[in-house]
């Protein structure tokens, strides 16, 4: 590395955020990079290491530590360190096809994973990376790949969110023709209606579909399977189709009171609102509205995060956060090694607002919902929770047990499910050989992404369940190559 003794001679530096007050009264973009100078400073921190944990993704204690894109982040932080950006550009666009999603959207678990975490604090990898990629389009290198050859094979893609445009994009590379088929009125999935615009700008989206596009991809929106056209046609016009459509069912807590007007599901609120916002600013009122509502968020990830900060913008009157976890500790406990992925406690983008705007942390911690109140109208008023405590066995199963006695009544006119997904849709698979396998995902033969129809494959949470955009990115590369040797006949 050109500075061998960085870590030790600069401290950590983040990502500058938009003051959490003013960043509330729009939908642009929160997280703004620090300057080319720090950047390079940043780099620098980036040790000899012997092993670079940091770019080899996998999972260890049910959580994924490392990048599952295998970016070669030592090699690029150095590039960076030095100045050679578009060195930087060419190794990271080598393992990557968008580091502008992963730069933006990804939890990190690359740092998780860097060995720099052991002496002082990790690497700002995320960062680093969308650096690199945002100066390579300010730059005009990022330019359409067009192949220059083509092998006459035809390549339905069902699916245009991370793991559907990263085969397409290797698919489209190998020479195929590729055709993208997507539901929505707009390209990019989970990208442009489950990521709200405050951490993805919709231009950032449009961009790269413009570039994939110039490449030969064609997509056709408005489509939905087993609705405007069948997988068996797509299967008989088509010489293979890979099946990237999410792992989009919800999870649903059936407790008391579930049919109260004023419980939807988390992806239900989102993708509304950011329809709306990019259909007309909101002004076509078709969103569930926060506003004015006292609003309770069910859930502890990301998704559960997006809702809050949609809710603030929405101008809710209350807002609190049900998190089945009890807080966590703010250093690593015993049993939570480096390097796995640290189990901390953490305040996000939309906590932070929720504390900036209301006063208080917006989290009930070790909470679980247990009935949904409503009136004579069967109006939403109020939720009912109860305290809980995780018991952890000696098999790594996690039982909750209710405490009695902790009983308390919530206001609320508006509930958020974002409690997690349990697979893809299944309604078009009726008429194939296609099965769920015993986790509720698309099944697929050994160890390759083929499913028990010939010359369909599937790729991303369809395949794996919900996960990562990093790692929906990686299994549309490793299923387009299997799809790749099918076609040309490389594999049976």
């Amino acid at each position: 590395m050109g500075n061998i003794t960085g870590f030790m001679e600069q401290q950590r530096v983040q990502v500058n955020y938009r003051d959490p007050i003013e960043r509330t009264k729009d939908w642009r973009e929160i997280a703004k990079l620090p300057s080319e100078e720090v950047i390079r400073q940043q780099a620098s921190r980036c040790m000899d290491c012997a092993i670079p944990f940091c770019q080899d993704g996998s999972e260890l204690a049910g959580m994924t530590t490392g990048c599952p894109v295998y970016n070669l982040i030592p090699e690029w932080n150095d590039l960076v360190y030095k100045g050679r950006w578009r060195e930087a550009y060419m190794r990271l666009s080598r393992t990557n096809p968008f580091p502008e999603f992963t730069g933006r959207a990804c939890p990190a678990p690359c740092e998780g994973g860097c060995v720099a975490s052991l002496a002082t604090e990790s690497v700002t990898i995320k960062n680093i990376e969308r650096a690199i990629i945002d100066k390579a389009f300010e730059e005009g290198w990022v330019q359409p790949q067009v192949p220059h050859h083509r092998t006459g094979k035809k390549v339905a893609i069902i699916g245009s969110g991370p793991a559907g445009l990263s085969s397409a994009t290797s698919l489209n590379q190998q020479g195929h023709q590729v055709t993208v088929f997507e539901q929505a009125d707009r390209v990019g999935g989970l990208l442009t209606y489950g990521i709200p615009k405050t951490k993805i700008e919709q231009h950032v989206v449009d961009r790269r579909v413009k570039l994939l596009e110039e490449e030969g991809i064609q997509f056709v929106t408005n489509t939905k399977i087993g609705k405007e056209i069948s997988i068996n046609q797509l299967n008989k016009d088509y010489d293979a189709v890979l099946l990237c459509i999410g792992s989009t069912r919800p999870r649903d807590l059936t407790i008391t009171g579930r049919n109260n007007q004023g419980i939807y599901y988390a992806m239900e609120y989102l993708h509304q609102n950011t329809k709306s916002l990019l259909d007309s600013n909101l002004t076509d009122g078709k969103f569930i509205n926060a506003e004015g509502k006292d609003v309770i968020v069910i859930g502890g990830g990301d998704t559960a995060t997006d809702c809050i900060s949609t809710a603030i913008r929405q101008n809710c009157r209350s807002l609190v956060q049900f998190d089945i976890y009890p807080v966590r500790p703010k250093k690593r406990a015993k049993h939570n090694p480096w390097p796995q992925y640290p189990v901390i406690h953490k305040v996000d983008t939309g906590q932070k607002e929720a504390m900036e705007i209301f006063g208080k942390e917006p989290r009930a911690f070790a909470t679980t919902a247990q009935e949904f109140i409503g009136n004579e109208k069967g109006e939403l008023t109020g939720v009912k929770s109860s305290n809980i405590r995780t018991v952890h066995k000696d098999n790594g199963e996690k039982i909750r047990k209710v405490i009695p006695g902790t009983e308390k009544i919530w206001p609320a006119q508006l509930v958020l499910l974002a409690i997690g997904f349990q697979g893809p849709e299944t309604h078009w698979m009726d008429q194939t050989n296609i099965t769920l396998n015993q986790q509720s995902n698309i099944k697929v033969k050994r160890d390759t992404f083929q499913t028990d129809e010939e010359g369909i494959f599937t790729a991303g949470d369809a395949h794996v369940g919900a996960s990562l955009i990093v790692w929906a990115i990686q299994e549309g590369k490793e299923a387009a190559l299997e799809c790749h040797n099918y076609l040309m006949g490389n594999r049976t």
